[in-house]
């Protein structure tokens, strides 16, 4: 009988990263509704926002649990009908190239993370409209992105 006790995972294995919350504040002031569409189940990413207090900072969570997964767009549907904004008011931003290929997929612009699993020159390629090196730079990006004339 083989029998294994893991240790109960504690904040500090999935810290925040460096400006996040700051980020959040700022978004929040400016009136940007801010979603999660992840590949992580609802389970534990309630556990981890829960941990750092963010369980309120979103108006939309969806998660593998809720739609298929990406590169297909339907956690972004699922997302935007649950707010009630159309893909033109809609900037997904993500760390891995099948963020920016389901950003694609669903007509809604994408923003790279370059401090996260992808280089920037796959997330360039997979369709982001830039790349972010810091959240520092992620609110004049979605100012530009979504209020610019075209």
């Amino acid at each position: 009988e083989a029998f294994h006790t893991l240790p109960r995972a504690s904040e500090e294995d999935e810290p925040l990263f460096p400006g996040v919350a700051a980020c959040l504040d700022a978004l929040e002031a400016e009136g940007f509704l801010l979603g999660i569409a992840t590949g992580k189940g609802r389970r534990g990413l309630s556990i981890t926002l829960g941990r750092h207090g963010l369980m309120d900072r979103f108006v939309t969570i969806t998660t593998a649990d809720d739609a298929p997964g990406k590169p297909r767009p339907d956690m972004l549907f699922k997302a935007m009908s649950d707010v009630g904004v159309s893909a033109g008011n809609v900037v997904m931003v993500g760390d891995t190239i099948f963020d920016m290929i389901m950003a694609v997929n669903a007509g809604v612009a994408a923003v790279g993370a370059g401090w996260g699993y992808h280089d920037r020159v796959r997330l360039i390629d997979a369709g982001a409209r830039t790349v972010l090196e810091s959240f520092d730079e992620l609110l004049p990006v979605l100012r530009e992105t979504l209020w610019r004339t075209e």
